[in-house]
């Protein structure tokens, strides 16, 4: 049998018009995009995107690198919490505007990533946020996510939508339990899914530190690797720490941190309050130097205490405690 030819189509770069990536949140989640959040079962991930995605539907931030200019509509897909009883629960703690996030229905006929529907959803809505949660539950019935054709098919037809409407699409998915490989490995399925993301974030626990998880960027294709991050799950519910001294390896493999450099910082502000009511920035930057501690993560420390900056006679000062009297 003769095969059928493809015609030959050559594009010239020339005609390529040069775009800049932009960004929901430098550097972790491009629009245009996909990206993969993934972890094991129970440690965060929802929460965190549930609550990202609060932010975003009223034009807020959850932390620096977000630049919203409008409110954003989001799709969020779940095939593993009620809606009622426990996605609308979420939402309102974290202050969403349910007015902006839909939910394509389900109850005639199950959601898969090839589904016509996601796209009419992206047209109808304008959304900038798409969140499938988990992968391998819009796979649809026929699709094996470990064959890697399979795999790269459904996740370039994800990633044309997400180019098409300047949406960026995130992907939740559980790691597998193999232990000790690379992260990359461990996410469920086809490493396919993995190599057509264009950043892949880790979200784990961290050990000794019961109700604190971290998030660390495992793959970035676009730009250099954020700094990982870390959030608090308790009683009160979700708080956002921010900057966070962990890497991919002692979160996969519960291995606790040194000593978190954001902590120390807190601490060495703390302690220079007992004998100094304000300092030089400049004479601060240089005690952390002598500790190992960034500026950056001087100036976080600063914001987590609430220390304000005073100039005199051009030269700032910090001050580290109020007058007591």
């Amino acid at each position: 049998m003769e095969e059928n030819k493809t015609e030959l189509k050559l594009i010239q770069m020339s005609e390529i018009e040069a775009e800049e990536v932009s960004w929901l949140w430098y550097p972790f989640i491009p629009y245009g995009k996909l990206t993969i959040i993934q972890g094991d079962p129970g440690d965060g991930k929802t929460t965190m995107v549930l609550n990202l995605a609060a932010k975003l539907t009223k034009c807020e931030t959850l932390d620096e690198g977000m630049n919203c200019s409008e409110p954003v509509n989001v799709i969020y897909q779940t095939a593993e919490d009620g809606l009622a009883d426990t996605v609308k629960p979420r939402l309102d703690s974290a202050g969403a505007d349910c007015t902006r996030i839909m939910v394509i229905d389900e109850s005639d006929k199950s959601l898969s990533m090839a589904d016509e529907r996601i796209e009419e959803a992206l047209k109808t809505t304008n959304a900038k946020l798409l969140i499938l949660d988990p992968i391998q539950a819009y796979l649809g019935g026929g699709m094996d996510m470990n064959r890697a054709n399979e795999a790269r098919d459904m996740t370039k037809r994800l990633g044309a939508l997400a180019e098409k409407y300047k949406c960026a699409i995130v992907l939740i998915g559980h790691m597998n339990k193999a232990g000790g490989t690379k992260a990359a490995y461990r996410g469920i399925g086809s490493i396919d899914f993995y190599a057509v993301a264009r950043s892949v974030l880790l979200v784990g626990r961290i050990e000794g530190e019961p109700d604190k998880r971290a998030m660390v960027q495992i793959k970035n294709n676009l730009a250099a690797f954020g700094h990982s991050k870390a959030f608090e799950l308790s009683e009160d519910g979700f708080r956002w720490i921010g900057d966070y001294e962990i890497t991919a390896d002692e979160v996969l493999g519960g291995i606790a941190p040194k000593v978190n450099k954001q902590d120390r910082a807190t601490a060495l502000l703390k302690e220079l309050a007992e004998n100094h009511r304000m300092l030089p920035s400049k004479e601060i930057f240089e005690i952390a130097k002598e500790e190992n501690i960034s500026k950056r993560t001087m100036e976080n420390a600063k914001q987590e205490l609430g220390l304000k900056a005073k100039k005199i006679n051009d030269v700032w000062y910090w001050v580290l405690r109020e007058d007591s009297e």
